[in-house]
């Protein structure tokens, strides 16, 4: 497992793995991970295909769990547009992401909220609700690890790579080349912390999930028999992709 600071720039860069601490001089602006065959390493960039006018449509499941109440289900879509690309307060390239949600097919999109995303040499961050977030660290590697609220006040969380280049499946849908970022994948006997995105190349986002359950532990009787006492569980699975 290799770790990365996202914020090291031209600095020393730090990576991390049970055989002895390794310590690199960043030479190239930015802070690009070491990978064993960089020549072969896909471009993290194609994760994140930017241009104005595209959008990608998701249909978006989620389950509300709340103790003594039947458990609420949604089901809505999302449109992500990517409406204007300009330069941010530094200078550097950025997009603004417009998002729009209806409740079902052939209902009028209606304004949801705004999203900005940059792109930077080795890492992709995106704005939400104010809060800055590394989505992806690049080169993408199997197994890199980085703090992906490095940019926030949120708190440290470390987000992994996983089946980097694989194929992946939504509904029928398949899509090659994807790589899949494990936010957090945690589970105990009183509560479950899992989030998960699934990024295809020349694509984007295909897939989200987030789990977050608090299990009933207030009797020696319920504990361990993952009884929901509250919680959440949210799906965002791909639907369509255009251009307008």
């Amino acid at each position: 497992m290799k770790t990365i600071n996202p914020k090291l720039s031209g600095k020393v860069i730090f990576f991390s793995r049970i055989v002895p601490i390794v310590f690199f001089i960043g030479i190239f602006e930015g802070c690009t991970p070491k990978c064993d065959d960089c020549n072969n390493a896909i471009d993290g960039k194609t994760f994140f295909p930017l241009e104005v006018g595209r959008y990608i449509e998701y249909d978006v499941y989620e389950e509300e769990f709340n103790l003594g109440r039947p458990k609420t289900t949604r089901q809505y879509q999302i449109k992500e547009l990517i409406a204007e690309k300009y330069q941010d307060p530094s200078g550097r390239e950025a997009y603004r992401i417009e998002r729009y949600r209806r409740g079902v097919e052939g209902q009028r999109w209606q304004p949801d909220s705004t999203i900005t995303v940059r792109l930077l040499a080795d890492q992709a961050i995106r704005n939400e609700n104010g809060n800055e977030y590394v989505k992806m660290v690049f080169p993408p590697i199997e197994k890199l690890v980085w703090n992906g609220n490095i940019y926030n006040s949120v708190g440290e969380d470390n987000y992994e790579l996983k089946n980097v280049g694989k194929d992946f499946k939504v509904g029928q849908q398949s899509f090659a080349q994807t790589a899949t970022v494990v936010q957090q994948n945690d589970s105990t006997l009183v509560n479950q912390d899992k989030r998960l995105e699934v990024y295809a190349v020349g694509v984007g986002l295909v897939y989200r999930e987030r789990i977050t359950l608090q299990f009933c532990s207030s009797s020696a009787a319920c504990v361990g028999k993952a009884q929901i006492d509250f919680g959440n569980r949210q799906y965002v699975k791909y639907k369509s992709a255009g251009k307008e």
